[in-house]
């Protein structure tokens, strides 16, 4: 009987061994059949059958290699080092699932090793961000004395502001309603405070304000902006008036401590002095301090924002009448603000006139006899309760003046005629009889106005000053300063355009002239 090819018996079958194999896929040889080529102890390389009986498992032998055949090596297997592995995962003799797992490959040992190394690496810089992260300055409640450095930075605080001379300003008297805005500068040189005023508390002190440290001068502005604004550099000539100082209050006390941040000498370090927090002010780092203040200050220890030069940056405390206060300085704002004329005008650089103006002054009582006379305008802010200005006419022909006056304050008018000794001889308005005005007020204004009327006869006093080049009426003048407190402004024709007297304090009352073909 013919054998089916299926069930034909096995050559390498030992008998008994079991049911026979399934036949193989045509064109493919069954596994059982493969050699499997294992590395021998002793070095070469030979096919092992495997045992019979023994199914997929590989088969170990401790005989010692056969020799080699005549069969061919395959070279990439006498290229391997003689040491014994494991065959690669993908050899076609292995290709069957009852083989136990392998050990991990060189690549899931590589991906393995980096996957760890980038756990340690996060990990290391997780902790360094926690961990080396600076720590935030220390609470506004926990204060600690200033250190050496602090407090000379705190002595030096004044002297560093008389240095840089002057510095903008931005100050808040006061909260709600009653609220006080001023914006502008100080000038700690001169000095001199120039600012406009705002808010909802201002009342009667809106518009601007100049103040030296013994005058303070208002130019009141009922119609301005309730927000304060930059004053103009060059200020308004007209409408200022004396204002009474009120000590401790109000404008006064704003004056008072803005003029005394400047100072020549270095203070006392403060021994009582406290380091609060380090903040960022308008781009600076400051350290804010509380310490005494040898300052017109209300506030015997107020807060400081202070930078590394010793620079103040902002104030915050109290008034002498307790009300809160916080100026803010503005360093880089620092332009050169004039003083208004009643306050003396800009500084100059004062000389010895020269031949042609000495001339032109020498040569004033002929000029002022040939123009005979002369139409004025008087502003004269003689005190807070008589800030006086008008109109009128000045004869040198018959020694004689006479004004017409207003009050700017309560709006009273009056006349004044005086003639050369000086007596002031003050009218009533005609429709204010009671309005006539003390002698006492009218001193300043009288002499004033007998200088001028006696400068038709008699030169000027030696020695003169030239004071600075300006102008007035569109005409270029010099500004030359004799003996008594006066100033006559002469244009470069030798006629006058202005006689200033200095009264005091610090305020210059004023007669302007117009003359020759100004007339």
């Amino acid at each position: 009987m013919e054998t089916s090819p299926d069930r034909r018996p096995r050559r390498d079958r030992a008998p008994g061994a079991g049911a026979p194999d399934p036949a193989p896929e045509p064109g493919r040889q069954r596994a059982a059949d493969r050699p499997h080529r294992l590395t021998a102890r002793g070095g070469g390389d030979q096919p092992v059958p495997r045992e019979p009986g023994r199914g997929h498992r590989r088969s170990r032998t401790n005989a010692p290699a056969r020799p080699a055949t005549g069969r061919r090596r395959r070279t990439d297997v006498a290229a391997r080092p003689p040491a014994a592995t494991a065959p690669p995962a993908d050899d076609p003799a292995l290709d069957d699932g009852d083989d136990p797992p392998e050990r991990p490959t060189r690549r899931r040992a590589t991906l393995a090793a980096l996957v760890v190394a980038a756990a340690a690496s996060a990990t290391v810089l997780v902790t360094g961000l926690l961990g080396g992260s600076p720590r935030p300055s220390a609470p506004t409640d926990a204060p600690r004395p200033l250190s050496a450095a602090e407090a000379d930075r705190m002595a030096a605080l004044r002297v560093t502001n008389l240095r840089d001379v002057r510095a903008g300003v931005r100050i808040t008297v006061g909260a709600g309603p009653s609220r006080t805005d001023l914006l502008g500068w100080v000038d700690w040189a001169r000095p001199l405070v120039y600012l406009d005023v705002g808010g909802p508390g201002a009342g009667a002190d809106r518009g601007l304000v100049q103040a030296t440290a013994s005058a303070l001068l208002v130019r009141p502005d009922a119609t301005a902006l309730p927000t304060p604004a930059r004053p103009p550099l060059v200020p308004p000539d007209d409408g200022w008036r004396l204002r009474e100082p009120t000590a401790g209050r109000g404008l006064t006390a704003v004056r008072d401590l803005l003029l005394s941040l400047g100072a020549d000498r270095v203070d006392p370090t403060a021994p009582d002095g406290r380091w609060l927090r380090r903040e960022s002010l308008a781009g600076v780092e400051v350290d804010v301090l509380r310490a005494p203040l040898a300052a017109a200050s209300g506030d015997p220890l107020p807060r400081l924002w202070l930078d590394r030069d010793a620079r103040l940056h902002r104030l915050a405390g109290r008034l002498p009448d307790g009300t809160a206060t916080t100026v803010d300085l503005i360093r880089a704002d620092r332009p050169t603000p004039h003083p208004v004329d009643v306050l003396g005008g800009r500084s100059g650089q004062p000389r010895a006139p020269t031949d042609d103006e000495a001339d032109r002054l020498s040569r004033l009582p002929a000029r002022l006899r040939a123009a005979g006379a002369a139409t004025v305008s008087v502003a004269a802010p003689l005190g807070p309760s008589a800030n006086l200005a008008g109109a009128g006419t000045l004869n040198w022909a018959t020694d004689s003046a006479s004004l017409a006056l207003t009050d700017q304050d309560t709006g009273r008018r009056t006349r004044r005629e005086v003639r050369t000794g000086p007596v002031a001889h003050p009218q009533a308005s005609p429709d204010d009889p009671g309005a006539a005005s003390p002698a006492t007020r009218a001193d300043g204004l009288d002499r004033l106005l007998a200088t001028a009327l006696r400068a038709g006869a008699h030169p000027p006093g030696e020695p003169a000053v030239r004071v600075r080049e300006d102008r007035t009426a569109g005409r270029t003048v010099d500004v030359v300063e004799v003996p008594g407190g006066l100033r006559w402004w002469l244009d470069r024709g030798g006629l006058p355009r202005r006689l200033e007297l200095h009264t005091g304090p610090g305020v210059w009352i004023r007669l302007d002239l117009f003359a020759g073909p100004d007339r």
